[in-house]
């Protein structure tokens, strides 16, 4: 079985991806927290569509903080992903396909997730420094007021997670 994967991923691939499958992704994620998902609800709200460069990509739900000396970024580790989760069904419906957190998820986003075939992956939690490892370029691409909570674009490689909701809806969340 494949565990190794290019970003962004095709539909095929998020497709082939089965609950409780370990894999590591290597090319761009995107940051995105409580804040920024607030306003891309409102860009969504008033343009009627998720913006371009975030359709069918992946975010990862961190606010990484400050590069030391030598490193590329800081500690970037997951965020409790249901603090989305009054955002996400409409990021979802709009054309996000791949969200990366740490935690369960509600009934409705793991609804929209199968709709809409998306995923949900989880990484590994209270490891931000080792995770910081894997990436290799960072900057702020977007909503640059929020600091850490701005949106990042991560260049990352072979960095580590586990399906926890697949396109199927099945989760690795015990009810």
């Amino acid at each position: 079985m494949k565990n190794r994967f290019s970003l962004p991923l095709s539909q095929k691939e998020i497709n082939s991806l089965k609950t409780g499958q370990q894999i590591f992704l290597s090319g761009t994620v995107f940051t995105a927290r409580d804040q920024v998902h607030k306003k891309l609800a409102e860009i969504i709200k008033k343009k009627g569509r998720l913006p371009e460069f975030l359709r069918g990509q992946t975010v990862y739900y961190c606010g990484p903080t400050r590069a030391f000396k030598d490193s590329v970024i800081g500690s970037c580790g997951p965020t409790t992903s249901s603090r989305m989760d009054l955002f996400s069904p409409l990021l979802i419906k709009k054309g996000l396909k791949v969200m990366i957190g740490k935690g369960r998820r509600s009934f409705l986003v793991r609804q929209e997730i199968k709709k809409h075939k998306a995923i949900y992956l989880v990484a590994p939690a209270g490891c931000g420094a080792l995770l910081s490892e894997k990436v290799k370029k960072a900057e702020v691409i977007c909503f640059k007021e929020l600091g850490t909570e701005a949106i990042h674009k991560l260049d990352v490689v072979d960095f580590p997670v586990i399906v926890a909701i697949d396109t199927k809806g099945k989760t690795i969340f015990k009810k």
